[in-house]
This record gives structure tokens, sequence and C-alpha cells, in this order.
């Protein structure tokens, strides 16, 4: 019984670990959620306000403006001002 257990408790956890999605980097995600917004803004039908991928990716892109605009170095590590 214990045994079973504890197979059943391996394979649970292998599964989700391979279930688990595959995260770009932020930096990633920035890029591509810019090119998303600009591809929505260059087409009209494609561009509806309501797009819960679109939103997120807005959401997205105003978090790293206004993480940017706290920082003093830029990502090489110069000062900014």
């Amino acid at each position: 019984m214990f045994l079973s257990s504890t197979r059943a408790a391996l394979i649970i956890t292998v599964l989700a670990v391979i279930a688990w999605p595959a995260r770009a980097g932020e930096r990633d995600q920035l890029n591509t959620c810019q090119a998303m917004v600009d591809r929505a803004a260059r087409s009209a039908q494609n561009a509806r306000d309501d797009d819960a991928e679109l939103q997120r990716c807005r959401q997205i892109i105003k978090e790293w403006t206004l993480r940017d605009s706290r920082r003093s170095v830029d990502e090489q590590g110069r000062p900014l001002r």
C-alpha cells in the first residue's frame, strides 16, 4: 500500500513537471507583447479591446514602463542620469 501511494505521488509530480508550460524570459515576453500590440494597432479588425491576451500584454508593457522609470541604471549597468 505504501509503495503504491509513493509511486502515485511520484508519477503525479513527474507529470506536473512535464506539463508545466515553458515560460519565456521577461524581456522576451515584453518584446512579444509589444509586437502583438503593434500588430493589433495596425489591423483594426483584429484589435478588439476586450481580447484578454491583448489586455494582458498591455498590462505587461505598462508594468515594464513603470519599472524602467524607477531604474537608475540601464541594462548594461551604466547610469541613466
